[in-house]
């Protein structure tokens, strides 16, 4: 029986690649190295990216303007990192909890005048209060620009459910003069 591969033998002699280190750059590597400094006759320990900051502050103050603007960016970076952490003044250290309820709409609506309550409802409702819409609400959703053609059932739902429906200007249907 011949085939692609011989039983009992590896389809991979040289076997499974070795584990190759992470990339690792010289620059990390150089950046990873701490310098002893003397200062004011002070021994001190500083990384290589604090002696460099320390050596761009140097020349921003000496007036180096590419100093300046790297000193400029250190400092937007610091306060950006700064802005995430702090927790702005006056914040409540509570969170707000909300309910979904399809009545938030119908108090929304109310309060700002586009429905109404029905006046000639009695009884109860499911949801409450019966609302019919204010005329002036009916009227502007007539009014506006680009309107399709009503129906005569569009017609009859709109004068169902506004309040004043009889004070209502209804558009000219295309077609009519």
């Amino acid at each position: 029986m011949s085939g692609r591969f011989v039983k009992g033998q590896s389809g991979n002699p040289g076997g499974r690649p070795k584990k190759r280190r992470p990339h690792v750059s010289a620059f990390d590597i150089i950046f990873d190295k701490t310098l002893t400094v003397m200062k004011n006759g002070v021994e001190r320990e500083l990384t290589l990216d604090e002696a460099l900051q320390q050596q761009t502050y140097q020349a921003a103050l000496k007036g180096s303007r590419m100093a300046v603007r790297a000193v400029l960016k250190m400092i937007e970076k610091r306060e950006e990192a700064l802005a995430k952490k702090v927790v702005p003044l006056g914040a409540p250290a509570y969170k707000f909890r909300h309910e979904q309820d399809p009545r938030n709409a119908d108090d929304a609506m109310l309060l700002l005048g586009i429905t109404v309550p029905d006046p000639s409802w009695s009884g109860d409702c499911q949801n409450g209060t019966r609302m019919k819409l204010a005329t002036w609400a009916a009227q502007a959703a007539l009014s506006r620009p680009g309107r399709r053609q009503l129906t005569e059932k569009d017609r009859d739902e709109i004068k169902r459910t506004t309040l004043n429906a009889s004070d209502l200007k209804w558009p000219r249907q295309r077609g009519q003069s």
